[in-house]
């Protein structure tokens, strides 16, 4: 097996161990190929958060599994991995092994196992964190570092703390050594990620969250240009925080708080801390500060009313949240939200979903054309050719996330610069802008 092709599936937390693997797999001499009929070995890294992401994980192991010929291996790793083995080993026999979300120290003990006609099937509580060497998948300027793994929420909804296990904080000096190798490699964004990333230092004896103290210290690496961190929860987003955020030049003014609704009785059932009273104060500190919010939000949770579901969308008119996205509720086997009565029919859940979304477009476009006419600095990512144009994001934009910038320039411009842009055109996602002479 020296060619290796992969799909990489699910967050930006996946895509971090994908792009472990194939360092892993880049520093033993192999080749990393991206048409899968070239490889000998294929990956495919699923995410198995929700029924659709599971869903698209077994299409994407079925696709894979066509290419199977001549001695070709099919490996697959992640969350589905880890949370249903047994079920892929037995019901997909094309399935060469398996590797769960803290056995990738083991990758090449399955490899070999494999090449002994064994069907090796790794899902133990090994290593969290490895210092691998990494093959970038996002641009070259631009990367996901991530600073924890787990999560201790147990909100009743979520099946990651049946896959990842409890929260584990990455040590301190790690996560500062690989942003600096980053940059020393060309990177000038990092994006800090985890399950939770407000709750970061809560396990490793300091006495208090770490978050502030780490953007200080990744901000300061002098390559660097822009910081932003992704997935913090409202109970432990304190002032602190959110003071290292409006400090920090280099930190984005952006802060995204997944509150999933604000009915208090339904925030008690999905066991999410946190009164709908601290939620709003949260918003008033960030608007305070000149930060804005990313949310996202449940609709159709088990036991929703109309009224609650009227009072979540009187709350989501009122805080003006500068992006939002959400889901339909989806039971999951093994949380307790699945158990619960009062589980609602699809139509219902689909509605209030278009609902929400319907009020957050309009929302998104007053919020959009209230930035015409102002100036910022847009890291530009690359070229449309059916647009014709250049396009970017400033730093209220987060990659792969938030809509993006379309750029009028009088010069070719090139992907990873920075370049100052004054707003010219607003629609519900996108922005136009023109770059300055």
């Amino acid at each position: 097996m020296k060619k290796i092709g992969l799909v990489s599936l699910g967050c930006a937390k996946n895509r971090v161990d994908s792009e472990n693997m194939l360092g892993m797999l880049r520093a033993r001499g192999f080749e990393i190929v991206s048409d899968p009929a070239e490889a000998d070995a294929l990956f495919v890294n699923t995410c198995g958060f929700i029924e659709s992401a599971k869903e698209e994980s077994i299409d994407a192991i079925l696709e894979m599994a066509r290419y199977k010929q001549d001695g070709k291996k099919l490996f697959v790793t992640g969350c589905l991995a880890q949370r249903y083995p047994e079920a892929l080993m037995s019901e997909i026999p094309e399935i060469d092994g398996i590797l769960g979300v803290a056995e990738y120290a083991r990758l090449f003990e399955m490899l070999e196992a494999a090449d002994a006609g064994q069907r090796p099937c790794y899902t133990g509580n090994g290593v969290r964190f490895l210092k691998a060497p990494r093959v970038l998948t996002t641009p070259g300027y631009s990367a996901y570092v991530k600073i924890s793994d787990g999560c201790d929420n147990r909100c009743t909804y979520c099946a990651i703390p049946l896959i990842r296990g409890g929260y584990s904080s990455r040590p301190f000096d790690d996560i500062v050594d690989e942003c600096r190798r980053l940059a020393d490699g060309g990177v000038t964004e990092i994006t800090l990620i985890a399950q939770d990333t407000s709750r970061y230092g809560c396990d490793i004896g300091e006495g208090h969250y770490l978050l502030p103290e780490l953007l200080e210290a990744v901000s300061a690496i002098e390559k660097l240009h822009w910081v932003r961190v992704l997935y913090c929860y409202p109970d432990s987003t304190e002032d602190r925080l959110l003071d290292a955020i409006q400090r920090l030049p280099k930190v984005a003014p952006y802060l995204d708080l997944p509150l999933q609704h604000i009915d208090d009785d339904l925030l008690k059932r999905m066991n999410r801390r946190g009164s709908a009273a601290w939620i709003k104060s949260r918003i008033a500190e960030c608007r305070r500060r000149g930060i804005i919010l990313r949310t996202t939000m449940i609709v159709g949770f088990p036991g929703e009313t109309e009224e609650q579901f009227r009072t979540l969308l009187d709350f989501v008119k009122e805080a003006r949240f500068d992006r939002l996205g959400a889901f339909t509720y989806s039971p999951e086997e093994g949380t307790a939200a699945a158990a619960m009565p009062g589980q609602l029919d699809e139509e219902t859940k689909v509605r209030r979903l278009d609902q929400l979304m319907m009020l957050q477009q309009s929302v998104s476009m007053e919020v959009n054309e209230a930035r015409v006419g102002t100036a910022c600095e847009v890291l530009v990512d690359g070229f449309d050719e059916e647009q014709g144009r250049f396009y970017g994001r400033s730093l209220l934009e987060a990659p792969e996330s938030d809509g993006c910038i379309w750029l009028d320039a009088d010069r070719t411009l090139t992907p990873g610069e920075y370049v100052q842009v004054r707003i010219t055109g607003a629609d519900a996602y996108d922005l136009e802008g023109k770059v300055a002479e």
